[in-house]
């Protein structure tokens, strides 16, 4: 039975996930990334995560010439940063102050967490490339996660929340239990 796409996104948009954005640097050195949900830890020992990258987008391109991608893990409040990196090209690098990662690879200022990795492996599956990065370091920060579910930006209820939606930056906002 054929799997109808818009369907089975919808279906995969019921998966609450966190939300990073991956920045690689490109065979000219410069910076290429997006927003991705779709990253998790693979192994401890050695330390590996990994990133699904579409296979059109020019990150994927990027991060398999240079061989090294960070992974910023999004803060409540940084949806901006979440939108402007969805976008195509490279004007969402425009008016934009990201740090200098070690291993070459911009990061994403405010965020909860920085990986910065070197690719350990690369797959081609389907429509994208499944990139397993090796952790070369680390830095964790307190607060928030910026959550993403169907099609909506959510936050965590602080203690005493009610659960009451509330509209932030043009997206709907929902407290989760």
């Amino acid at each position: 039975m054929a799997i109808d796409p818009t369907e089975f996104r919808r279906g995969l948009g019921q998966f609450a996930s966190g939300v990073t954005v991956v920045i690689t640097r490109d065979g000219d050195g410069r910076p290429q990334g997006l927003t991705v949900s779709s990253f998790c830890s693979v192994s401890l020992d050695p330390p590996l995560v990994l990133v699904c990258i579409d296979n059109r987008a020019e990150a994927a391109r990027a991060a398999a010439v240079s061989r090294i991608f960070s992974v910023s893990v999004l803060a409540e409040g940084q949806e901006h940063f979440s939108r402007r990196f969805a976008g195509g090209g490279p004007a969402k690098f425009e008016g934009v102050e990201l740090l200098e990662g070690t291993l070459g690879a911009p990061l994403v200022p405010g965020a909860l967490a920085h990986l910065e990795c070197r690719v350990f492996a690369a797959h081609a599956v389907g429509d994208h490339t499944v990139f397993v990065g090796q952790v070369e370091r680390l830095e964790v920060a307190a607060g928030r996660p910026l959550l993403y579910h169907a099609s909506a930006y959510h936050r965590l209820p602080l203690p005493g929340d009610q659960g009451e939606g509330r509209e932030t930056a043009g997206a709907r906002v929902r407290d989760q239990v």
